[in-house]
């Protein structure tokens, strides 16, 4: 059986090396990005094509895969007037694998179906080293027919590949996780930088805490940072920022509210104006310190 013509949109780092494991596994791929560099690369590789509009790629690809930054560049590139809706085939899929929220993905998945196209939400887990490679953990969601049909795919995309329900659930369960992360390590940012103010050293405060329920990978990266001085976590200030509004909206969506993730959120922000933005999460540390970028 032919593999499916993939139509890839957003080359950074994460897409980029999504892209290039799908090229070693005999996928012919039509890409789109505004960094010529990354397109160059990808076509370097073979077996590719470049273009400059989304209606044409996706008129021209059975997939088309999304690695794309926030929820309002999404719906740009599919609801635009030269977007992936007004050339997409009736029969193709949409997967996005960003990070968005799950009220547009689902408003997007109602007219893909209009004109006779599915959509998953596949929000990843995992880094760029893993994309690569093809060993993502992958939080796919969707109609069980449309996630069938990818299914395989998707498994040579992602060492785990989950099911999560009904359109929009995939967005939802990555906002929870992080919201439940990005908090966490936030918090604990902090707890280290009063430990400094206060006096007491952090190697003995990561010590006793990491001896009880308070241990856990969050607190392996943030003491890194704190305690070591090295950055290891790989999500940005802003990338973490990003996606608590990104929960906040989905909350209210649902007609509640979250006090936790608005603490968090502010905290976030605060980061960001101070110069962190570009930062691994845990650097939050020297904002909570008072120390200036």
């Amino acid at each position: 059986m032919s593999k499916p013509v993939i139509g890839f949109i957003g080359l950074g780092l994460m897409g980029g090396n999504m892209v290039e494991n799908l090229q070693k596994r005999g996928y012919q791929v039509n890409v789109m990005d505004l960094s010529q560099d990354a397109v160059d690369a990808v076509l370097a590789r073979g077996n590719a094509t470049q273009f400059t509009s989304a209606k044409a790629l996706a008129a021209a690809s059975d997939v088309v895969e999304f690695c794309l930054t926030t929820s309002a560049v999404v719906e740009k590139i599919v609801h635009g007037e030269d977007g992936v809706l007004a050339g997409i085939k009736a029969g193709s899929t949409l997967i996005d694998f960003g990070t968005s929220i799950p009220a547009s993905t689902i408003k997007i998945g109602a007219a893909l179906a209009e004109k006779g196209c599915g959509m998953i939400d596949a929000p990843l887990g995992r880094t760029p080293a893993h994309a690569k490679d093809g060993l993502l953990n992958i939080m796919a969601a969707g109609d069980m027919d449309t996630f069938n049909k990818v299914k395989p795919l998707l498994e040579e995309q992602g060492e785990n590949v989950f099911h999560l329900g009904a359109l929009g659930a995939g967005h939802t369960t990555k906002l929870i996780n992080n919201f439940i992360g990005m908090t966490t390590v936030t918090a604990m940012s902090q707890a280290f930088a009063v430990a400094k103010a206060a006096g007491v050293d952090g190697q003995q405060l990561f010590d006793i805490m990491s001896a009880g329920p308070s241990n856990s990978p969050f607190m392996q990266f943030t003491k890194f940072y704190a305690v070591d001085g090295e950055e290891k976590l790989g999500f940005s200030v802003a990338n973490a920022n990003k996606d608590l509004g990104y929960f906040l909206q989905m909350v209210s969506d649902l007609g509640s509210e979250s006090p936790i993730a608005e603490g968090t959120s502010k905290a976030l922000q605060a980061g960001v104006d101070a110069g962190f933005g570009q930062n691994d999460v845990p650097k939050i540390f020297d904002y909570f310190t008072g120390l200036k970028k």
